[in-house]
C-alpha cells in the first residue's frame, strides 16, 4: 500500500495498458480522497468495479491511469509554471470527483 500522492508522482512509470479497457490499470484509493489516502494500482477486474485486494483494503475506484496521465499532462501544459506535486494531486482529485 502506498499514498495517492506517491502514485500521482509516478504516473508515467505505470503501463497504461494501451488504453485497452479490458486491461486498464486503475488507481484505487481510500475515501475521502486526499493526497495522503492509502492507494494502489491494479488491473480493473472484468466482473467488478474494484479488485478483491483493493476492496479488502477499503479502497474505492479513483481513476484509470491513462486518463490520469492525459488529464495531468494537459493541465500542466496549460500553465506557465509547473505546479507542485501536491497541487497536481489535488487537481486530479478534483477532476476525479467532479468530472471523470
Amino acid at each position: 500500500m502506498t499514498k495517492l500522492i506517491d502514485i500521482v508522482g509516478r504516473l508515467s512509470e505505470y503501463d497504461n495498458g494501451d488504453e485497452d479497457e479490458d486491461m486498464a490499470y486503475t488507481i484505487y484509493a481510500s475515501e475521502p480522497w486526499t493526497e495522503d489516502s492509502d492507494a494502489m494500482v491494479a488491473i480493473a477486474p472484468e466482473d467488478a468495479l474494484v479488485p478483491a485486494k483493493a476492496a479488502k483494503a477499503g479502497l474505492t475506484y479513483f481513476i484509470e491511469i491513462f486518463i490520469a496521465i492525459e488529464f495531468t499532462e494537459a493541465w500542466v501544459a496549460s500553465l506557465e509554471e509547473k505546479p507542485s506535486l501536491s497541487a497536481i494531486c489535488q487537481r486530479l482529485i478534483e477532476y476525479a470527483t467532479n468530472d471523470a
